[in-house]
């Protein structure tokens, strides 16, 4: 499992950073589903802002509900994501929150919980039921070619990696930009 955390390294600096959490999930044994765990390993050959902690969560999705009881304020979550591309196309998106804890389903009774299955919606859900919330969920997706049973990315898919984590910095950087009072001083005084 790779872990990486600054997001106790700028503890008592005063520093306005968001605590944010990049979490790669997915089965690597479902050939493509595996991209949000190959990108959180390239992602510890590069430096990582203050305040952020990137964890391969893999398929442990009830572990990660439970650390976003940490007190977040933002999740990155990387993952294969159908998205109606390409194979291979990296897209940004904002995830929408829910609007508090899920109740019973329709028969009343509480959906079964499998640990090892959850989807970021079910984690999200699950995250409300525990008390916890999160400000902002964006996700680092990639559409798979396939997650059919097999170890290893896909060719297009492969080659998408470091576009992704090139997306993860840029948006770890922006996110640092909007929380430095300076860096929004600087950008109002530009806009017309």
């Amino acid at each position: 499992m790779t872990s990486i955390d600054t997001a106790q390294a700028g503890a008592g600096t005063g520093a306005a950073a968001p605590r944010v959490l990049v979490a790669g999930i997915g089965n690597i044994f479902l050939s493509d589903d595996g991209f949000g765990v190959e990108v959180i390993g390239r992602l510890a050959d590069h430096p990582i802002p203050e305040g952020v902690k990137v964890v391969d969560f893999g398929i442990r999705g009830l572990h990660l509900a439970y650390e976003l009881l940490d007190g977040y304020d933002v999740l990155v979550l990387v993952d294969a994501l159908p998205i109606g591309e390409a194979p291979g196309t990296v897209a940004l998106v904002e995830a929408e929150m829910p609007d508090g804890p899920s109740g019973p389903g329709p028969d009343g009774t509480a959906p079964a919980l499998d640990a090892h299955s959850m989807s970021p919606a079910v984690v999200l859900a699950t995250l409300a039921n525990l008390g916890g919330s999160i400000d902002r969920v964006l996700v680092v997706g990639c559409q798979p070619e396939s997650v059919t049973e097999g170890i290893g990315l896909s060719a297009s898919v492969a080659a998408s990696v470091e576009n992704a984590v090139t997306m993860v910095a840029e948006v770890l950087a922006d996110l640092a930009a909007e929380a430095d009072p300076s860096t929004r001083n600087q950008k109002s005084e530009t806009t017309p």
